[in-house]
């Protein structure tokens, strides 16, 4: 399992927080462009709660948004999306931690929308949509670049998030693309929506434009160029740059993007020195430039200067921050380089790349430094970073990143590197998807490897062995020789060594060996707190507490219980898969102890995050499943825990061989068909199915496009729906997520 206590896991976060104090700054506007005060004016005095600017590059969206925020009344908040916030995750700790900056006392936001396993749009976007619903004064918050946000997931957070969002306060986006958000609005009229004919300039916004570059420009001229340019912004520069620095007269220019590529080469690179020019072409692979970056990536001294001169003569190199230490090229002229790059010096792009990734790397940013990596042939180096990474990005909740990562590998690459499977394997049996952890099983039974790891795991035999544990494909003999070989080969000061304790618990356990059990339990908490693993924690204190309750001794099982859920309190680890155990030893606790609102938040909190424990951990799944049955079935409520029976038996099917539990879930349901707790009436719950698409009823999407999401058909989505309404005694998607929250189902 994962060691998922920040402290131990993440890299040095001070780079990191350099780059993040970076993307929540308002870049500083340039002197002299033209000013945008009509539509920030009109933008602002509109009721609508979004307002997005959706244009081609160079329409000066941006340059509008700079205006905007530095003329702004109200509290702003600002975000400079990249390429890397296109995880719903990510995005959303960004989200909070633009809020946190325009509102201190929020500090805690960013912790509570991060944790193992958290379910970005059932659990985090409810919470971000909450703070911005109770902020203490009327804000805007402005994301610009929003067409780096490709996935799906990423729009429909985005969507929850825009409902928290009051009156008074604005969400103000800026993107090449169309804006999902925004025309899921127009229906309401909550919007207002900016285009390129909004943005284009007339020809006063020429003259001025003109005159910034010491070049007259008549009103018959100034209407010609306007004309040519279609009032593209960017056009328009580049005519008053073609003006200044040749004999060319800036009029003649045309709008089309053909022009601009070949203005940029003759004009704005073969005027310059050599030296320059390469040093443009090649700080483009960059998606900030920052002084001594550029120094190590291009073995020179002096870019800190270089970036200053740039910046007084170039349009097109854009300041980031107050101290003007950190910058990007505009978008169109960075395309543009990028392509000059790999034309000129093709042979440099992958060096280029290797020098950066070194350089993130030895100041603290491994993310930035695999980023960099991935656009290099440098293989191995790769995996060991991914190898490295991947735990710990899971556990605050990046899993869509860490998807990406091993995307980007390919399957060819990660069987080079066997302990990679093993490690994609755990991930995908943590974030309960059974058909990825069966594939990544079966690579890594075929696979030979007798390398050290560096993830601390004694052994490929070792890290192979536990996985095979957890899944237990073999049946309860097998596992329990798993599991076993891996204790034996785990030294003491192991990271894995408690995960190899607590599997072998597990497998005696169901053979029936409740003593040997307990002990490996124990030893596995042990040394679970002395690694700081939080996983063997939950799972081996709610363990122990459920054997003691077992033998009556429930003062020591309610402290087992505390211990269990503390870090699923501390380290927000309400959608992952060992909490399930916790949250249901916990309410059979309150069952005893006649505490009936702790009993039903429990309650709630295990069948909540059931659905990510599946067969891929198949003990875990059913005996929080039959511990839940039988604990509805004592508070009168059979058909919960029949319908809980039925899911074991759905577990069964793949993993048939479950030693004691088989028996264990015989007995109950004998007990179950001899009528008894059938004295009140009680309602199904809903399905892990069910509680995978109550989300998305938050959002605008249409049971087409939730079916989409979902890979499920339209007819599925909607016998679904009715089913929700159904269970939850609503008539309507508002009342769902109403009721669905009032119960705890949705949000924090």
């Amino acid at each position: 399992m994962t060691e998922s206590r920040p402290s131990r896991t993440r890299p040095a976060a001070g780079l990191d927080e350099v780059l993040l104090d970076v993307k929540l700054s308002v870049p500083r506007i340039r002197p002299g462009m033209v000013s945008r005060a009509p539509l920030i004016e009109a933008a602002r005095a509109s009721p609508a709660r979004a307002a997005g600017i959706t244009a081609p590059a160079g329409y000066g969206k941006s340059t509008l948004m700079y205006e905007w925020a530095q003329t702004e009344d109200r509290v702003v908040g600002w975000v400079s999306l990249d390429r890397l916030d296109d995880d719903p995750g990510i995005l959303l700790a960004v989200l909070a931690s633009a809020y946190v900056r325009m509102f201190p006392a929020w500090a805690g936001l960013v912790a509570d929308v991060r944790g193992v396993g958290v379910s970005a749009l059932g659990r985090a976007a409810p919470v971000v949509a909450s703070a911005f619903r109770r902020s203490p004064a009327p804000f805007v918050l402005m994301l610009d670049d929003l067409h780096e946000l490709r996935s799906p997931e990423c729009h429909d957070v985005l969507g929850v998030v825009m409902t928290g969002i009051q009156p008074g306060s604005q969400l103000v986006t800026a993107s090449r693309f169309e804006q999902p958000h925004l025309s899921r609005l127009r229906a309401s009229g909550d919007m207002l929506e900016l285009q390129a004919t909004d943005l284009a300039l007339g020809p006063a916004g020429a003259e001025q434009i003109f005159s910034m570059s010491d070049v007259p420009l008549t009103v018959e001229h100034a209407s010609l160029v306007t004309e040519r340019t279609e009032g593209w912004p960017v056009g328009l520069q580049l005519a008053a740059m073609i003006a200044r620095d040749t004999d060319q007269e800036g009029w003649t220019v045309s709008g089309d993007d053909r022009y601009v590529a070949d203005y940029l080469y003759r004009e704005s690179l073969s005027q310059q020195e050599q030296t320059t020019q390469q040093f443009l072409r090649r700080t483009a692979v960059l998606d900030r430039l920052h002084a001594p970056l550029c120094d190590a990536l291009l073995g020179i001294t002096g870019s800190q200067d270089q970036l200053r001169t740039l910046e007084a003569v170039n349009s097109f190199l854009i300041p980031l921050d107050r101290q003007r230490d950190w910058f990007r090229y505009h978008p169109l002229f960075r395309e543009f380089l990028l392509s000059e790059l790999r034309r000129v010096e093709p042979d440099t792009v992958m060096k280029l790349h290797l020098s950066a990734a070194d350089w993130y790397e030895a100041n603290g940013s491994p993310v930035m430094a695999l980023e960099h990596l991935l656009n290099t042939s440098e293989r191995n180096r790769c995996v060991q970073l991914v190898t490295q990474l991947t735990l710990p990005t899971y556990s605050v909740g990046q899993l869509s990143t860490v998807k990406r990562w091993l995307a980007a590998l390919g399957e060819g690459t990660i069987s080079s590197y066997p302990p990679l499977m093993v490690l994609a394997g755990w991930i995908a049996v943590l974030a309960g998807e059974p058909l990825e952890a069966e594939r990544w099983a079966d690579l890594a039974d075929d696979a030979v490897y007798d390398m050290a790891l560096v993830d601390g795991t004694a052994s490929f035999e070792s890290a192979r062995s536990m996985l095979r544990a957890v899944m237990c494909r073999s049946g309860v003999a097998q596992q329990r020789r798993d599991a076993d070989a891996a204790t034996a080969q785990e030294p003491v000061w192991s990271p894995w060594r408690d995960t190899a304790l607590i599997l072998s618990a597990e497998a005696h356990q169901v053979a029936g060996d409740i003593e040997r059990a307990a002990a490996l339990f124990a030893e596995s908490s042990r040394a679970g707190a002395e690694l700081g693993n939080t996983d063997t924690i939950v799972y081996g204190e709610a363990s122990l507490a459920l054997l003691a309750m077992d033998a009556g001794r429930w003062e020591e099982a309610a402290e087992g219980v505390a211990r269990s859920l503390s870090p699923v309190q501390e380290y927000l680890m309400y959608d992952y898969a060992p909490s399930v155990l916790a949250f249901a030893a916990a309410a059979r606790l309150a069952l005893h102890n006649g505490a009936a609102a702790d009993l039903e938040r429990h309650l709630t909190q295990a069948m909540r995050a059931r659905p990510c424990c599946t067969y891929a951990f198949p003990t875990l799944a059913v005996r929080s499943r039959l511990l839940m049955a039988k604990v509805y079935l004592a508070r009168s409520d059979p058909a919960t825990a029949r319908h809980l029976l039925r899911e074991i038996d759905d577990i069964f099917r793949h993993r048939p061989d479950l030693g004691t539990l088989v028996d264990e879930v015989g007995d109950f349901r004998d007990l179950l068909a001899s009528g008894a707790g059938s004295s009140a009436a009680g309602g199904p719950p809903l399905t892990p199915a069910e509680l995978r698409l109550l989300p998305y009823l938050q959002t605008h999407l249409t049971i087409a496009e939730i079916g989409e999401r979902l890979f499920v058909s339209r007819n599925t989505v909607s016998s679904e729906v009715a089913s929700i309404y159904r269970k939850l005694g609503v008539s309507s998607r508002n009342e769902a997520v109403e009721r669905a929250t009032a119960v705890g189902l949705l949000g924090g």
